[in-house]
């Protein structure tokens, strides 16, 4: 049967990459603190400078948490116009703007009860971020364009090389998002 089939690929994807390599005190400071969050489904928010691991962090959090066997979506947000990032996380209905033939569904539904990475998160607009954070509050949101309202279960895991505790007391960026994603940090 497939039974088996399904937990080797699980286990080999587990053991695919590993963001603890070294014995520093610090990294076995972050492999504890992540072996603590990893069986959550709370959000996540992992702060460090560019190139530190982030995404591999993230994706080791998915490969060992309850949603392993679910879809992970990466998506950096600094790598999309600000126009386009709207469009990329909740979708769009055809005709929303110039262009859409067609409807699209977002990354949040192509993410349906697995994990949504959002690298650089600290790039959203304040539109983007007024939804994400609708969306991490009741876990609906519509498509850019539409009017029915769409329910999700997604895991969010954020990251951001940016001091968003800063940037969230200086009005830079949504205090009220800020404290919602870093439920586990």
């Amino acid at each position: 049967g497939g039974g088996p089939d399904v937990e080797m690929r699980i286990e080999a994807a587990r053991d695919a990459f590993d963001p603890f390599l070294g014995d520093s005190p610090a990294i076995r400071e972050l492999e504890s603190q992540a072996r603590r969050v990893a069986d959550s489904n709370a959000c996540v928010l992992l702060l460090g400078e560019t190139g530190s691991g982030k995404g591999v962090l993230a994706r080791w959090l998915h490969a060992n948490g309850p949603r392993s066997s679910e879809a992970f979506v990466d998506l950096n947000c600094a790598g999309l116009s600000r126009d386009l990032l709207d469009s990329e996380l909740f979708g769009h209905e055809k005709g929303a703007f110039t262009g859409a033939v067609g409807s699209k569904p977002g990354l949040f539904e192509v993410a349906h009860r697995g994990t949504l990475f959002l690298d650089e998160v600290g790039e959203l607009t304040p539109a983007c971020q007024a939804k994400l954070l609708r969306v991490l509050e009741d876990s609906t949101f519509e498509r850019l364009g539409g009017t029915k309202t769409l329910r999700v279960d997604v895991r969010v895991i954020a990251a951001t090389n940016r001091d968003l505790a800063a940037m969230a007391a200086s009005g830079g960026f949504r205090a009220d998002l800020f404290y919602r994603l870093q439920v586990l940090q």
